[in-house]
């Protein structure tokens, strides 16, 4: 079957207010910006997503948030994300916060078709016991918090029980995929991209390179296709747009030599300092 839309814009066509999102990403690592730029273009408004973080620098899920098109957040790292804090602090989204780990497996669990788990991540914590905070109501209150888990010991130890997560929709993004939607992710972005398609029941995938069904060898398949419902194909521009969160940079080199460095011109013999060629030849 031939999984592939035309545009980004007729692939999250359907939708709807109030829907939710499971979303591949890691920070700006493999974030679906065409994808979640095309659904920020719809007007979309009230949704629930599902994602590791919410965006940063004004890129990814950030576009949606800054618009107030999110309703409710489900993840596990606010980060550097200003808004995020200050539309959570300020009572205007609702956020649960889970533990990174217990996130993917939710989201592969749901995938997976396994209703619920018992891990022994949060027990003992007010993730297991409630009490979150998941709204606060503006004045440093908390409007809603969350519930008690139930806790089941195995074999002398607790486990507290984690419902698996299926959405409306997925939105990921992979390297390379083919017209049947098989996937292949890039290093670090194959992050919670695999998990998020899994959970979602209509998964968007948009693909920096696609090719022809046979031309990826089945071993190098991150995803099957059977996951994904729907392909878009990225322009070289929109494959190539991808930001840096935290730029660093080396130090220039210095003229001075690592033997110039460890060797003060005080200890100089006389006859190197007389002459020039020879210190250039010892110390070069």
């Amino acid at each position: 079957m031939d999984k592939v839309v035309s545009t980004a814009a007729a692939a999250v066509a359907d939708i709807p207010d109030g829907a939710t999102l499971a979303v591949g990403g890691f920070g700006l690592s493999g974030v679906p910006n065409v994808t979640i730029q095309a659904l920020y273009e719809r007007g979309v408004t009230g949704l629930g997503v599902v994602s590791n973080n919410c965006g940063a620098m004004e890129s990814g899920l950030a576009v949606l948030l800054a618009a107030g098109r999110i309703a409710r957040v489900t993840g596990s790292y606010i980060g550097a994300n200003k808004e995020f804090a200050r539309q959570y602090l300020g009572g205007e989204l609702e956020v649960e916060m889970i533990p990174q780990g217990t996130l993917a497996e939710r989201l592969r669990a749901g995938g997976a078709g396994i209703p619920a788990f018992y891990t022994p991540a949060g027990v003992g914590t007010q993730v297991a016991d409630g009490g979150l905070p998941w709204r606060y109501d503006g004045e440093g209150g908390v409007a809603l918090a969350s519930p008690p888990k139930e806790v089941r010991d195995f074999d002398g130890t607790p486990y507290v029980l984690e419902r698996g997560i299926r959405t409306d929709f997925a939105l990921v993004r992979a390297a390379k995929g083919d017209r049947h939607g098989n996937l292949v992710f890039n290093k670090s972005a194959r992050n919670f991209n695999p998990l998020a398609a899994m959970a979602g029941r209509v998964t968007i995938a948009e693909v920096e390179e696609l090719v022809e069904p046979g031309e990826i060898d089945p071993d190098s398949v991150h995803l099957p296709g059977i996951f994904v419902q729907r392909v878009v194909a990225l322009t070289p521009a929109q494959a190539a747009d991808k930001k840096i969160e935290q730029r660093t940079v080396s130090a220039p080199p210095t003229r001075e030599t690592p033997m110039a460095r460890e060797t003060p011109a005080a200890q100089e013999t006389p006859a190197a300092r007389e002459t020039p060629a020879v210190r250039g030849s010892v110390n070069g």
